[in-house]
């Protein structure tokens, strides 16, 4: 199937010319100007594409030399894309008073206002780079605004580049020295400067020419500034300035006649023999010459047999690239294989019917899990993952207050504590959300719901972790005769049932103060002191320390978006973390959800923690019931989980008289619902839902055609491997459900997508340390090392608009490689253990 269509002339051939979906374009290079608008996370404005890879970001007005995540960005205006002149332009202008102190990421913004407009041109195999400005800049802001483009380290260290004559070289880390400004603040002194840059003069892959024509170049390492940054090259705007007040001609080197090598996406972990097997082959758009897919298998000894070899049509075009698919699911004997496509092959593969039986699941339960867990020390045999974490959790966020990270307290107020209180009993259990070491209740409540599932439905009893409640003190690969799910499910709902006791209400999340906190990469343990401020001021450690506070360290001014490099001010801050509280009827039913289905499993294990489970959130469904709340998706997962626990009538009638809502969200609810329908005892009602659930398997079917990955799958700026692997989790219940219209094969489908079977250069499997490739730089907590925690899942392979899939081997990027809690890593074992299960029953 054709998704779209390419034309390419002789002059695309030649020079940079705008195709149709509006960026510059010629065999080798692409120019997207302002297609994405993500600066915060190395992804807008002015980006290059050469050779296959993307080398430049971010080129827009910024004002300072190396802009970390918090700082300023100006306000999108119109975009302009004129065909007839080769040209794109993109007004924007500063502040945008809607990100000022507010919104889920807040900045704060300097009184300064100005409009300008950034063009670029095609010239021939260059491009020119042209900024206008409205009205010139205030004194006070010359030398301080300028242009950035930011150069991704990842494909430079190691390699040269001249600043005009003189020449250096591009280092593996940030080395000084550093300088303070005017103002006092520290900047790395700047790589070079001068008028013409050539990036990586020895390599026909990266060379790249920057040339301004009307001010200077400075070559600056923004890692100097942020760990995160990349290589800058920036021009200042002149004072008086306006029509170009930045004026560059850029020209990256494209290989000559280049083209995009194939890629073959294979399960880097392998197949079942009873599994469908394709794989799926990405070739550059303009291929016109197809050759054979072979199937080889390896012998004990080395040698190697091809086993099938076919020539096979192309599928058509998704994205940039076209496709063709090889199926080989007749292969079913056991063994180890590789496929070839001519020069390009495989990592070896397994099919085998205990392919899933060991090292594809189990990582995530030894490793990732242990290692998110809050309020304990985690070791590892020699190694420490993290000391004793956060005893001290936490003070009563204060009134009024927007968090950087997304968490605001309004009017809410609690009897029971005042600002910056004390609230006890916070901790204990959780797991850290993410690089972040917060504890978001959705993440907390969403664990213990899937792994509650997965207990449930797979009976996993699988036990090779010590977890140590009352000591605070787990061991991995170190088993104490219980079931590690359910002594995670038993931590996990320690926090929420300890916050609802203490609070009388959701928690929004449990978070460290200041940004200097935030960006903190390393040891949890060394985040906050562990020792608890009471009223008078005497504390308490876990160890039965007293010591006294600071007197004044609670009275400062409570300032979110502290600058990193402002050091001195962190002693006179917070150090505790905040907990937040808030009124969401959506968040407390996912409570429900995870509390009720906790309860089942926990029965028998630990009955009095059952107990309080369900007690806690019938106690939720009558408080949400007497407001009267209509609720959507989450409300029919809540009334599904307490019917399954409870069996009682009033649920069951609750769900009937939910069926208009069930109609609107048969995506997003539709799978909570087959297991609940055999202890329905309304027939009508069951066919009604038969066949909203039949409505919803045509949808699936047409948007699973859309691309050759079998899957729906519409990629964006963030990864969609979180959302791919939730799609499997629900599709085996749909299965499970209704057999007769929901086959198994989408939920393999996205097992495979997860495991390596997804679009783009990079092939590894989303799940760090699972599969023959894997994920092996990640942003975890331990992502300032370039490394990665066994088990996590990454967001996976993002899209940089308007077309290009894109998986960096870089730390710092969220949103390609990140691991969270509340579905990444327990919807991917889910899925895994769902795989084992239908195909060797």
């Amino acid at each position: 199937m054709f998704l779209g269509s390419f034309t390419w002339t002789q002059a695309q051939d030649q020079k940079l010319t705008l195709n149709d979906k509006d960026y510059f374009e010629m065999p080798g290079l692409n120019v997207m100007v302002f297609d994405d608008f993500y600066p915060e996370g190395h992804q807008g404005g002015v980006s290059i594409i050469q050779n296959g890879r993307r080398i430049a970001t971010n080129g827009d007005i910024r004002l300072g030399p190396a802009p970390g995540q918090w700082q300023p960005l100006p306000k999108k205006g119109e975009r302009t894309v004129d065909h007839t002149n080769q040209r794109i332009s993109m007004t924007m202008s500063y502040p945008d008073s809607s990100r000022h102190r507010q919104g889920f990421n807040p900045m704060i913004y300097p009184e300064l206002q100005f409009d300008y407009k950034v063009n670029v041109e095609a010239e021939g195999k260059s491009f020119r780079i042209t900024v206008d400005l409205e009205e010139p800049l205030p004194e006070e802001w010359i030398g301080k605004v300028g242009f950035n483009l930011e150069l991704f380290p990842g494909l430079l260290y190691g390699k040269y580049y001249y600043m005009d004559d003189s020449s250096g070289i591009f280092p593996r880390q940030a080395n000084g020295p550093m300088k303070r400004n005017a103002e006092g603040k520290l900047h790395i002194k700047p790589l070079a400067e001068g008028e013409t840059l050539t990036i990586a003069p020895e390599d026909d892959a990266r060379r790249m020419r920057i040339k301004s024509l009307n001010g200077e170049l400075t070559l600056l390492d923004g890692r100097g500034k942020h760990n995160n940054g990349w290589f800058v090259v920036r021009s200042t705007v002149p004072e008086g300035a306006t029509n170009d007040a930045i004026e560059w001609v850029v020209t990256p080197h494209a290989k000559p006649k280049w083209k995009y090598k194939p890629v073959i996406h294979i399960s880097q972990v392998g197949y079942h023999p009873r599994q469908d097997k394709t794989a799926v082959v990405e070739l550059d758009k303009r291929e016109d010459t197809f050759k054979e897919v072979q199937l080889r298998r390896i012998s004990p000894n080395g040698e190697t047999e091809t086993v099938l070899s076919q020539k096979v049509d192309p599928w058509g075009q998704f994205l940039r690239y076209q496709y063709i698919k090889f199926d080989f699911s007749d292969i079913t004997e056991e063994g180890i294989y590789r496929l070839v496509y001519g020069d390009e092959q495989t990592r070896p593969f397994e099919i085998s019917s205990d392919i899933y039986d060991r090292h594809v699941w189990q990582p995530t339960l030894e490793y990732f899990l242990p290692v998110q867990m809050c309020h304990m020390r985690v070791n590892d045999k020699y190694r420490v993952w993290h000391g004793l974490c956060h005893m001290d959790d936490a003070l009563r966020a204060p009134d009024h207050i927007n968090h950087f990270d997304g968490y605001s307290q309004g009017d809410i107020n609690n009897e029971k504590y005042d600002e910056l209180d004390h609230v006890p009993g916070l901790n204990q259990g959780g797991w850290h959300d993410a690089g972040d070491y917060d504890l978001r209740v959705e993440s907390q409540t969403g664990t213990v719901l899937l792994l509650s599932l997965i207990y449930e439905n797979f009976q996993v009893d699988y036990d090779q972790t010590m977890i140590d409640q009352e000591n605070h003190h787990v061991e991995i690969h170190h088993p104490d005769g219980k079931p590690d799910v359910l002594q995670q499910v038993e931590h996990g709902v320690l926090a929420v049932l300890e916050g609802y006791k203490q609070l009388g209400k959701d928690y929004r999340g449990i978070i460290v103060p200041t940004l200097r906190q935030y960006v903190h990469l390393g040891d949890a343990s060394t985040m906050t002191d562990n020792k608890v401020a009471t009223p008078d001021e005497e504390t308490q450690d876990f160890d039965g320390l007293w010591y006294t506070k600071v007197a004044n360290r609670y009275s400062k001014i409570y300032d979110p978006l502290m600058q990193t490099d402002e050091i001195e001010k962190v002693e006179n801050q917070l150090d505790d973390r905040l907990v937040f509280t808030d009124e969401n009827p959506s968040r407390t039913y996912h409570s429900i959800s995870g509390l009720s289905a906790a309860a089942r499993v926990l029965k028998g294990y630990n009955d009095s923690l059952a107990n309080e489970c369900l007690s806690m959130a019938e106690h939720l469904w009558r408080i949400l019931s007497e407001t009267g709340n209509k609720g959507g998706s989450n409300k029919i997962q809540a009334l599904a989980e307490l019917i399954l626990t409870t069996g009682k009538q009033q649920y069951k009638e609750a769900l009937k008289d939910m069926l208009p809502q069930i109609r609107e969200n048969a995506r997003s609810a539709g799978w909570t619902l087959g297991r609940v329908m055999p202890l329905m005892n309304d027939q009508a009602f069951v066919q009604e839902v038969r066949e909203v659930m039949a409505g919803l398997q045509v949808e699936i079917e047409q948007e699973e055609q859309q691309n050759p990955f079998g899957v729906p799958y519409e990629p964006n700026i963030w990864g969609a491997g979180w959302g791919i692997q939730e799609f499997g989790m629900e599709q085996y219940f749909l299965h499970t459900g209704w057999p007769d219209l929901f086959d198994k094969d989408l939920m393999l489908n996205a097992l495979n997508f997860v495991l390596g079977c997804h679009p783009g250069q990079n092939t590894a499997s989303f799940a760090s340390g699972v599969g023959s490739k894997s994920l092996t730089v990640a942003y975890g907590v331990n992502r300032a090392d370039w490394s990665f925690i066994p088990g996590g899942v990454g967001s996976g392979t993002a899209l940089i608009r308007p077309d290009f899939p894109e998986m960096k081997k870089w730390p710092y990027f969220w949103q390609q490689t990140e691991y969270v809690m509340g579905g990444g890593g327990t919807n991917y074992m889910f899925l895994v253990l769902a795989a084992q299960q239908l195909l060797n029953d």
